[in-house]
């Protein structure tokens, strides 16, 4: 839907890509902040580049058999960034397009904790574009357990999505469900199995290609290395 807005523009694609700007905006600011802009320089930046990305054809460039739309977001960032020398022409941005709605007071507290030196720009805009893969991912699993009336279920075992099976200590979740063991064990299998699908079909949404999703999901997480 995304690749179909680069190359006729229709309501359901621009809504489409403003979900995924409005999901994976931090990773840009990260990405801003840590080139050395100031907090307020950074979110004018930031807000300045979607607002222009959204009211242009940006999606023109995008290689439909290998794009990938995190890397092209980075590429399209990089170059906005390249030719906005005049602060200026940013009080200028968007040509009258209404801007996104970001949290930027949680952005600066999000981003003061971040690892100080660990990681270039560039890497750590793949670690923040990880987590908030994940994060969504999270959401959305946590959304349909609380519309099957699973939201203490999920609550509970939702620690486990990110432990090795093997130590998974099922007498506690169990103790606190009032259930057996053997029915918190099969609750966590099934919690997990839905959260790789939800994982590799959120991946898939940010890829031309699906064929793609495994390649992709290493890359991603080699940026937690």
């Amino acid at each position: 839907m995304v690749l179909a807005a680069g190359r006729c523009r229709t309501p359901q694609a621009d809504v489409a890509l403003e979900e995924l700007c409005r999901s994976y905006w931090y990773p840009l600011y990260a990405y801003v902040r840590r080139q050395g802009h100031a907090k307020e320089d950074a979110e004018d930046l930031v807000q300045g580049f979607f607002a222009r990305f959204l009211a242009k054809n940006y999606l023109d460039g995008l290689d439909a058999e290998r794009g990938r739309f995190r890397a092209f977001l980075l590429a399209a960032l990089k170059h906005y960034l390249a030719n906005e020398h005049d602060r200026a022409l940013r009080q200028k941005r968007g040509g009258g397009a209404v801007p996104l709605s970001l949290d930027w007071a949680g952005a600066d507290t999000r981003y003061r904790i971040e690892p100080p030196d660990l990681f270039s720009p560039d890497k750590l805009f793949d670690r923040e574009w990880a987590l908030a893969l994940l994060e969504r991912v999270i959401v959305r699993l946590r959304d349909e357990c609380a519309a099957d009336g699973k939201a203490r279920l999920f609550a509970c075992l939702k620690p486990f999505l990110s432990v090795d099976q093997a130590a998974i200590p099922y007498d506690q979740p169990a103790a606190e469900l009032g259930l057996n063991e053997g029915a918190v064990r099969v609750a966590v299998h099934r919690l997990r199995r839905r959260y790789r699908e939800l994982l590799r079909n959120e991946i898939a949404q940010t890829l031309a290609d699906p064929a793609q999703v495994r390649e992709e999901l290493q890359a991603l997480f080699a940026a937690f290395g």
